[in-house]
């Protein structure tokens, strides 16, 4: 019942549920489920150092009661890791995920499910971390898998092309990039129902790659569809904000600032509710908002915005991180015109 609450987003009464059947748990195994699936969650709703918490707990147990190769161990190790990856500490995500991994080498058969999403959430992370040699070779190591467990159009593959679209516009290889972003499309279009979140990011996904190879006609024609789902339906906030974002790039290249801004501003409000104020995706919108103002000659708010994605990216990336490179390039910039 309780994971049915979940599934249709009444977290409350879900909530309320795991607490009364925590009151009443008999032994430590079932303890710890409940643990876990309050850790689930918290983790959806965005409560990040809350999910961390129950998971812990129920980590505690699981370390105790199952041998250390048991593939439930290897679940809860992933799980905490995407909490680290949602809160943007990446370092800590991929400690946990390469926990799990080495677990499910060792316990599961080479070609199951599991094995392959333990490559998945490691290209994400690597692509997160500005490594896009190891995504790809973790993203390689998913799609083998996935190719033998699964059906060719399978929803499994969405995800996998989706990272692989992400990995190569970060490399710049645009046609590529947009070639995995419409295969992702084509099966979510075919597995998903008509309006399901996952297609609006893909719009988005697609959408941004136009942007940046200059067709800004097709660029808004796809972040308008990406934004008609999420106006329509319950998606993750931020979502919609990536939409926002990709949105004010698009106005902010075509010289429309005072669009550009408005939607910027609608990112940055719900990136700012929902996430840790060191979190490496502040830092991207702060720096849009600076070659903005930077762009109507406002260089001292320029140079307020940079400096924020300076400090956040100076805390949470590598030294040799693409976006780190650009923060301070921009950085440079604005202090030569003051």
């Amino acid at each position: 019942m309780g994971q049915l609450m979940l599934k249709v987003g009444h977290f409350d009464q879900a909530e309320e549920l795991y607490n009364e059947l925590l009151k009443g748990a008999s032994d430590d195994s079932d303890r710890a489920f409940i643990y876990h699936m309050l850790a689930i969650m918290k983790n959806r709703q965005g409560k990040y150092p809350e999910a961390i918490e129950f998971y812990e707990k129920s980590l505690k147990v699981y370390e105790q009661i199952l041998s250390p190769n048991d593939p439930e161990l290897a679940t809860a190790y992933n799980n905490i890791g995407t909490v680290y990856d949602n809160m943007g500490e990446y370092s800590k995500a991929l400690e946990f995920y390469e926990k799990s991994l080495k677990i499910r080498e060792k316990a599961l058969p080479p070609t199951h499910p599991n094995f392959g999403s333990s490559h998945l959430c490691l290209a994400a992370c690597y692509e997160k971390m500005g490594d896009y040699t190891a995504a790809l070779k973790a993203l390689q190591n998913a799609y083998k898998i996935q190719e033998k467990t699964f059906q060719e159009g399978n929803q499994a593959f969405a995800s996998t092309f989706s990272w692989y679209g992400r990995v190569y516009r970060s490399l710049k290889e645009y046609s590529k990039a947009l070639s995995y972003f419409e295969k992702c499309l084509a099966i979510d279009r075919k597995t998903l129902p008509e309006n399901h979140p996952n297609g609006a990011v893909a719009y988005s996904d697609i959408g941004d790659v136009h942007r940046l190879m200059g067709d800004y006609e097709r660029a808004m024609a796809f972040h308008q569809k990406a934004l008609n789902i999420q106006e329509k339906v319950k998606c993750n906030p931020l979502d919609c904000a990536t939409t926002y974002m990709n949105l004010g790039e698009t106005y902010r290249e075509m010289n429309d600032y005072t669009t550009a801004l408005t939607y910027y501003q609608k990112g940055l409000k719900i990136r700012e509710e929902k996430l840790a104020e060191t979190h490496p995706d502040l830092a991207v919108i702060y720096h849009s908002m600076s070659k903005l103002y930077f762009s109507t000659q406002k260089y001292s708010i320029a140079m307020k915005y940079v400096q924020q994605a300076v400090e956040i990216g100076q805390e949470k990336l590598f030294s040799t991180h693409p976006h780190l490179i650009e923060y301070r390039e921009t950085f440079e910039k604005i202090r030569k015109k003051q």
